[in-house]
């Protein structure tokens, strides 16, 4: 019984010895001088890729039938659009391929509406209005722009570089005006992000009015600018 209570006394007087000396590793010293800064950096570029979309909607009372017209509409495109076809320049995949109930007065279902919707994009924007123009069975519903991934990528190494030398002159002039000789980063985070603008509200109306319009007659499009934006974010030590 001794030995059991000795060695409980030892056990205590060691956590109590540990005890302040585990305080001490686990507490630090709250930062002093350091200063949290954000810069960015904005560049505005063409857009170089066209998105076009086609559409067709079918209704009908048989939903097996609906969705047949629609199976036959989109294969018909398909085969049409693969002639002008080209990595990079015209790709083609499909969209949107919905079917869902119409319901009347009493909650049953009375017939059925599809939607399908085929997708061309690229660099080659007459290949694409050309190749849109020649399908018969869908119209226009969407147009919009993008960047390719070449030259997102080409911006961004622009916009970063802008982020970056205005972090660092903010760095630099806060320590100065704060009587320090000199600044070292303690930790950065770099984020980036694209702004576009919307299709244009002429093409948007284009679906509305395709059945009137000419199957072989291209559709007019011009791409506008996009914003690619590089912000970073980060905190230094002035010395």
């Amino acid at each position: 019984m001794q030995s059991v209570r000795s060695s409980i006394a030892c056990a205590t007087v060691f956590l109590a010895l540990c005890a302040p000396a585990l305080a001490q590793s686990t507490l630090s010293p709250a930062p002093q001088n350091v200063v949290q800064l954000e810069a960015s950096g904005t560049v505005e570029v063409q857009q170089d890729v066209l998105v076009l979309t086609l559409g067709t909607v079918k209704e009908g009372k048989d939903a097996a039938l609906v969705q047949s017209q629609l199976r036959q509409a989109l294969d018909a495109a398909l085969q049409q659009v693969r002639r002008s076809a080209e990595p990079g320049r015209m790709d083609v995949r499909t969209g949107n391929f919905s079917l869902s109930p119409r319901y009347g007065q009493n909650q049953q279902i009375t017939g059925w509406q599809g939607r399908a919707e085929l997708v061309l994009e690229g660099r080659d924007f007459a290949r694409i209005t050309g190749a849109a123009a020649s399908v018969a069975s869908m119209t226009v519903s969407r147009v919009g722009f993008d960047l390719s991934r070449e030259q997102r990528e080409a911006v961004q190494r622009d916009a970063q570089q802008q982020a970056i030398a205005r972090f660092k002159a903010q760095a630099e002039q806060l320590s100065t005006e704060f009587g320090f000789g000199s600044y070292s980063l303690r930790e950065v985070a770099v984020h980036s992000s694209g702004s576009a603008p919307g299709p244009h509200p002429r093409m948007m109306a284009m679906e509305a009015r395709g059945a009137s319009m000419a199957s072989d007659a291209p559709l007019p499009v011009e791409a506008g600018k996009a914003s690619v934006t590089v912000t970073v974010s980060g905190s230094v030590q002035m010395r």
